[in-house]
């Protein structure tokens, strides 16, 4: 079995919205992070990300989600993620091209924005504690 892990960072405003990204590669917008590469936890691969696509060093969190979804199989993770400062927004440059614009979007309005699997996990998040998820379903 090929097992693809990746990780994202949750990054959520005062008023509780959402920071996603859009990706130049697909149609949905997605939270920043990515793929784990060979010898890399997720954390670090979360911050690594955010780093190459937002030109950002982040400080990663506790994992907030660990869900595993089919086809192909994949194990996500979504780590809090301190919020972003003016400061930080005013320094977003997309460092490698891949994204193409970033918004802050309200939790109700995630599905018009991310697919299905991804809005399961993200409001499937609790600070402070770690939540699994079978294909972004609590698991019994």
């Amino acid at each position: 079995m090929s097992l693809l892990v990746a990780a994202g960072a949750l990054v959520r405003d005062a008023g509780g919205r959402v920071f996603l990204v859009k990706p130049h590669y697909k149609p949905e917008w997605d939270i920043p992070g990515g793929i784990v590469e060979p010898g890399e936890t997720p954390s670090e691969a979360c911050a690594r990300e955010v780093a190459e696509e937002l030109g950002l060093t982040i400080t990663v969190g506790p994992a907030l989600v660990v869900d595993w979804a089919p086809d192909p199989d994949r194990l996500l993770f979504v780590f809090d993620a301190v919020p972003l400062t003016e400061a930080d927004l005013a320094k977003i440059h997309f460092a490698d091209g891949e994204i193409t614009a970033w918004e802050y979007v309200a939790p109700a309005d995630l599905d018009s924005y991310v697919a299905p699997g991804l809005a399961r996990r993200l409001r499937a998040a609790r600070p402070g504690e770690t939540r699994y998820l079978n294909h972004g379903t609590p698991s019994r």
